[in-house]
């Protein structure tokens, strides 16, 4: 029996929260894996409702859980909030360091059918499957912050960026084990030319690479990898990034695919672990059903793989999705000519079809 905690969350969540909910229950259904769901509050309808965008009860609820699904959090309504009540803020980062999450893996996988979304050519992405590894934990946004006025006027501030050996080996040993898996090729990103933080953070990738030697190291500054996953981005396997660099280029490497609603998550490390989409709550689109649910399908399918070493049933999910995909059905953000257009709960129907 396996115990999920559902975010919902803000915005477009709780819509692809439910798609990834009716996959599950296909899942279910289908293999007869037991699963129990249970919904808590987190984000900005926790604060309307709680004062808190993180109540202790469902802190406690992720705790004690397998693994928890997310939706998304945050929304222009809580902008001028003190900033730790502001859902990314006073939600998202607390609980994934109470989680102790630390890697944060984002796949970017062109399906064959959508090689023709991407806003590059198809010979640049067409077979693109590389997995971006994010440290998740430290770097620049969990460092001490600081806002001073200054005598003349206006501010000073300071953010500071801190890494530790040990929480730079650990993440790097997850990025060499997945290298290990795929194609055995790792780049680590930095900024060794400018940062004593890129320094270490270089230093100690270098000295795990002994211990794999099966697995083919290189090091690639920050704005070159930049400019490489559009010029040629099928030269990664993985990617292993800090924290800042990570998000940046996860979000730069998830529009190869077509569209950020196409891409999953899995943040790993604890003992729960945490999968979502990496697409933002999209306050623009929420209660229309023209999100695309797929980021947070195939978010359960790596939880299925990752949390519950459910590897067959996690595949299943994964060519359902495919074979959707290759019969034409399309939402909005993928929408291409001659495709027929589906809302956010029909794609998910079609995709629990597909599973049944």
């Amino acid at each position: 029996m396996f115990k999920i905690t559902l975010l919902p969350g803000d915005g477009i969540g709780p819509e692809v929260t439910a798609g990834a909910v009716r996959v599950l229950q296909a899942v279910q259904k289908c293999t007869g894996v037991e699963i129990t769901m249970q919904e808590a509050l987190f984000g900005g309808c926790a604060y309307d409702k709680t004062g808190t965008p993180l109540p202790e009860e469902t802190l406690r609820l992720c705790l004690e859980g397998d693994a928890v699904l997310l939706g998304a959090v945050g929304g222009p309504r809580w902008d001028n909030l003190p900033v730790h009540l502001r859902p990314e803020r006073g939600a998202l980062l607390p609980l994934r360091k109470e989680l102790g999450v630390f890697a944060n893996l984002r796949p970017s996988l062109i399906f064959p059918s959508l090689a023709d979304a991407s806003t590059l050519k198809r010979e640049v992405v067409d077979g693109l499957d590389l997995m971006v590894v994010r440290e998740l934990t430290g770097g620049i946004y969990f460092g001490k912050k600081q806002r001073e006025d200054l005598p003349e006027g206006g501010y000073r501030v300071v953010e500071t960026l801190e890494y530790t050996t040990g929480e730079i080996e650990r993440v790097a040993r997850v990025a060499f084990e997945l290298a290990r898996k795929r194609r055995c090729k790792l780049t680590s990103v930095d900024k060794a030319n400018v940062l004593e933080s890129s320094r270490l953070w270089r230093e100690v990738v270098s000295g795990l690479a002994a211990e794999y030697p099966d697995v083919e190291l290189n090091h690639m500054l920050v704005d070159n990898c930049a400019m490489q996953l559009v010029r040629n981005p099928k030269q990664f396997d993985v990617l292993l990034t800090e924290n800042m660099f990570g998000d940046i280029l996860s979000d730069q490497a998830s529009q190869l695919t077509g569209s950020i609603g196409m891409l999953p998550s899995a943040s790993l490390g604890g003992k729960v672990g945490l999968f979502e989409p990496i697409h933002g709550s999209a306050p623009d689109i929420a209660g229309k059903d023209i999100a695309n649910p797929i980021a947070s399908i195939l978010s359960v399918a790596m939880m299925l793989r990752y949390s519950f070493n459910l590897e067959e049933e996690a595949a299943l999910v994964e060519r359902a999705v495919s074979a959707v995909l290759e019969e034409g059905y399309r939402t909005t953000d993928i929408m291409q000519p001659g495709m027929r257009r589906v809302s956010t709960g029909e794609m998910a129907e079609l995709i629990a079809g597909k599973i049944q």
